[in-house]
């Protein structure tokens, strides 16, 4: 047998093989982690080189829309850059202003030595992309009160050429100054790109930096520790960096789409899943350290005790997000694998780097606040929750049903949530882009600024072109680019952009052009409506039936699992409706994603379920115990509130710097995300569920053992959760 030594005064003698495990077990996951971020740091920071953030890239994979920006692709050139040059002075503009304007349009070129504007029908037979010219359609065109002058520039030059296409439209803007009162501004759908580019281009950093500071913040008034809000925030930064390398090596190794939305989403999800699962781990850990006098065994009791429920939790998350997979739409489809691999890798830290760290600093990492061995925790927190409890236990009848009506009286908001959000519209700020469509849309509120692009086979293009021009709603139509048997017909509605004109023109297209495809951004934009109403009916049954699979399992109950999911499905009508309070009245948001609704409904589903497991877990625990249902539910809340309420808030937190991106996409997905968890972690989990739980008793566990009478249930093992802080 072994020697032995003692750990501390009045503690067990310790083997020396023990006591050697400890000491080496902590300092070798460490150094593996050394070795994988040394590793995987090289690959992280190549995630932007995969990053695709194409037409088609957002756009749903079996769509008309798609099919006419792939076959484009293959043209001569590629997809045209179409840029709208603006030019408009209040009073009317004057001959000088359209000599002015005449002069700059024919100083822009794409490359040296290209010539002056060409017709479009010239631009089907360059055979260089450095051939193409700019090309101005036509002569331009002068609204009704002559204060504002349209010109349409387009080039194929800057085919899938990020930056190509940024310097034509930064070389088009510099050739394009205002003059004397006149203002001149480019936009455009190539303009409108290039400046949502721009905004994405810097996403990565801003958004990893906000998100970092918010949770540091977050974690400093949580522990009130100079030390121990450090060590779970580099953590999560560990955790980030290895699912950056995972999901480039995912998307160099196969055909999942990564865009830089589901780059900056995953970012937010390993940081607040990330930093959820460290407060659940820490507080247990805490807790162990007072009842256990070394740190690796607290720790060790502490993974026993709540690393289950963090697998569990984590899994109800990946297993919504992975029905994303069934989408058509491509970066919804590439945002279920993206989002799951950061949210397993932050639990991959958690569980292993985490404890690691925890251990060789040991109790002095609490300080001023150290757990001594033997003491008793403060019990402020727990008083607040308790007093929320027992008005839950005093009137459950009236708690709950005060609850509901809240919510739905807030989900009646979602009936003012504005219509489909316009490109024009996607920013909070207005870049020139934005401002030249909406002084198009002033002066020509009848007619379209962008054309409708048919791509038809080109022994049937003479035909297609008699067909559309005869299409009620049709302005003009023109013959483009032609090559691999197809042709590029450029059609434009007499209707403005996106309008119910446009849409119905773009219908009878579809309808009367046999063979044909009919895309272009209008037509991208109706496609992604229908596409998101279609994945929604896809989708969210596969979520709820996912989800609810996980909790029937984990928690051996039907009426349980119903009872969260259905809480969780209440907080987003609420949330939603707490959107349509805001976006419009208040924000000025003229339109809402069309993917909103689906992506908002996985994230706030998988998520809210996190902490209906940490209760209902708890609550089942100590029923297993003897307490009665009304005790064991008030028990649960008070000894998992504190945890909870500083998890969701972290959560919400981080979800909210999403809310402060200059996109109105995120604003919206931040906005609704972060209300939704506050109103699922002060509301829901305090009040509603707690008072479900009470007036339910034993048939909340229904079919299970824990639904019969007392005594029935005493073979069933012991619960996985134990939150007590």
């Amino acid at each position: 047998m072994g020697s032995t030594r003692s750990a501390s005064p009045g503690a067990p003698p310790v083997k020396a093989s023990t006591a050697a495990r400890r000491r080496v077990v902590p300092w070798g996951v460490l150094a593996l982690w050394v070795i994988v971020l040394a590793v995987a740091g090289s690959f992280a920071g190549r995630l932007g080189d995969v990053q695709r953030d194409q037409t088609t890239d957002y756009l749903p994979a079996g769509a008309d829309s798609t099919q006419v920006a792939a076959l484009q692709d293959k043209l001569p050139g590629g997809e045209i850059t179409s840029l709208v040059l603006v030019y408009h002075r209040d009073g009317g503009l004057t001959a000088a202003d359209r000599a002015t304007a005449a002069q700059q349009l024919a100083s822009i070129t794409v490359a040296p030595g290209t010539g002056p504007a060409t017709t479009p029908a010239q631009l089907g037979d360059a055979k260089d992309p450095k051939e193409f010219a700019a090309t101005q359609h036509g002569s331009g065109l002068s609204s009704r009160d002559g204060a504002t002058l349209m010109y349409t520039v387009s080039t194929a030059a800057t085919a899938k050429n990020d930056a190509a296409k940024k310097a034509f439209v930064d070389d088009v803007r510099a050739h394009t100054p205002d003059v004397a009162g006149m203002s001149v501004r480019v936009g455009g759908d190539g303009a409108l790109d290039v400046d949502a580019r721009g905004v994405f281009g810097s996403l990565d950093g801003t958004l990893m930096l906000a998100t970092g500071l918010v949770v540091a913040l977050l974690l400093i008034l949580t522990y009130r520790s100079p030390v121990l809000w450090l060590v779970p925030l580099v953590v999560v930064g560990a955790g980030a960096v290895s699912a950056r390398a995972a999901v480039y090596g995912l998307a160099s190794w196969s055909q999942i789409t990564v865009t830089s939305q589901s780059a900056g989403i995953m970012t937010v999800l390993v940081f607040g899943a990330g930093t959820d699962y460290a407060l659940l781990l820490v507080a247990r850990y805490r807790d162990e350290l007072r009842r256990t006098p070394l740190p690796y065994d607290a720790m060790r009791a502490a993974l026993r005790g709540c690393g289950p429920a963090l697998l569990a939790s984590s899994g109800t998350v990946v297993a919504g997000l992975v029905c994303l997979l069934a989408a058509d739409l491509n970066n919804v489809r590439g945002l279920g694998p993206v989002g799951a691999i950061g949210v397993l890798g932050a639990l991959a830290a958690m569980l292993t780097l985490l404890p690691a760290i925890l251990v060789l600093l040991g109790r002095r990492v609490f300080w001023p606040l150290i757990p001594a061995y033997g003491s008793e925790p403060r019990r402020r927190g727990r008083d607040l929750f308790a007093a929320m409890g027992s008005s839950a236990g005093r009137r459950p009848t009236a708690v709950l049903l005060t609850g509901v009506v809240l919510l739905g009286a807030l989900a009646l908001g979602a009936f003012n949530l504005p219509g489909a959000l316009k490109q024009q519209d996607s920013f909070t700020t207005r870049p020139e882009s934005t401002v030249a469509m909406s002084t198009l849309a002033t002066a020509f509120p009848d007619r379209g600024s962008r054309p409708i692009e048919v791509m038809t086979p080109t022994g049937r293009a003479d035909r297609t072109l008699a067909e559309a021009r005869a299409v009620e709603g049709v302005a003009s139509a023109e013959r483009g680019r032609s090559g691999g048997g197809w042709t590029e017909i450029a059609v434009t509605a007499k209707a403005a952009p996106e309008s119910a004109g446009e849409n119905a023109t773009i219908g009878r297209l579809r309808a009367a052009l046999t063979g044909a495809h009919v895309g272009g951004p209008s037509a991208q934009a109706l496609d992604l409506a229908d596409t998101n109403s279609h994945d929604r009916l896809v989708v969210v049954p596969l979520v709820l039936a996912s989800v609810l699979l996980v909790l029937a399992l984990l928690l051996r109950s039907l009426v349980a699992p119903l009872l969260l999911v259905t809480a969780v499905v209440a907080v987003w009508g609420a949330a939603l409706g707490i959107g349509g309070l805001l976006f419009g009245p208040v924000l000025g948001f003229s339109g809402l994603d069309p993917g909103l609704p689906l992506l908002t409904f996985v994230f706030l589903v998988a998520l809210g379920v996190d902490y209906g497991i940490f209760l209902m877990h708890r609550t089942r625990e100590e029923t297993l115990r003897g307490a009665g249902p009304r005790e064991a539910a008030l028990t649960a809340l008070r000894t998992t509130g504190g945890v909870i309420a500083s998890a969701g808030t972290v959560l919400a937190a981080t979800f909210g710097v999403l809310a402060s991106l200059p996109l109105v996409m995120f604003v919206e997905l931040g906005t609704i995300i972060a209300v939704g968890v506050l109103l699922d972690t002060f509301l829901v989990r305090t009040y509603l569920v707690t008072s479900a739980n009470v007036l339910l008793g034993r048939g909340v566990w229904w079919p299970g053992g824990l639904s019969r009478a007392p005594g029935t249930a005493a073979d069933e093992p012991p619960a996985l959760v134990d939150s007590r802080r």
